[in-house]
């Protein structure tokens, strides 16, 4: 069994329109999001094995921020510029690519790719990812290698903005 944990960065900044969009930071929303969403996976016992993270600033901080408070050191965030803006065979391929001995995966990126990505794996279709949303997929294959545009389980699918129950 594998676990694929999608992220879209939390909500970035756009007060400096001079700044190149791979630069922009997270705004104040996104930087009390990002520990938060963290924490409600933690609560719920996630302990991802490998991050990987797009190189835009917004994903990178949000990675960070989720680091943190899953024990996972920061510095341990691998960074793929290929998922800044990809594409869903992109995001595949750098899936497909992850060692087989990571169990629980966890992927930091940007829309639409991801919700493309969340709609070709995932069971239910999501219109749009939200900022900072988290969606936890679990499949029946042992190497990432083996990810194929099949339905995985969802184990959760948590945003910043959803009510708990």
């Amino acid at each position: 069994m594998k676990e694929l944990i999608l992220v879209r960065h939390a909500k970035s900044s756009w007060k400096e329109p001079a700044l190149r969009d791979h630069e922009r930071p997270l705004n104040k929303r996104g930087k009390r999001d990002a520990p938060e969403m963290g924490e409600r996976l933690a609560r719920r016992g996630c302990r991802p094995d490998l991050l990987i993270s797009s190189s835009a600033v917004r994903a990178l901080k949000t990675a960070r921020s989720f680091a943190v408070k899953l024990g996972n050191p920061p510095e341990d965030i691998q960074i793929e510029e290929r998922i800044y803006h990809a594409s869903v065979g992109e995001l595949l391929e750098a899936i497909r690519g992850v060692e087989a001995s990571v169990e629980t995966l966890m992927l930091f990126g940007h829309n639409p790719g991801l919700t493309d990505l969340a709609n070709l794996l995932g069971p239910r279709e999501i219109l749009n990812l939200p900022t900072c949303a988290v969606l936890h997929l679990r499949f029946d294959f042992d190497a990432w290698s083996g990810l194929a545009e099949v339905s995985g389980e969802e184990m959760a699918y948590d945003f910043p903005k959803k009510i708990s129950t």
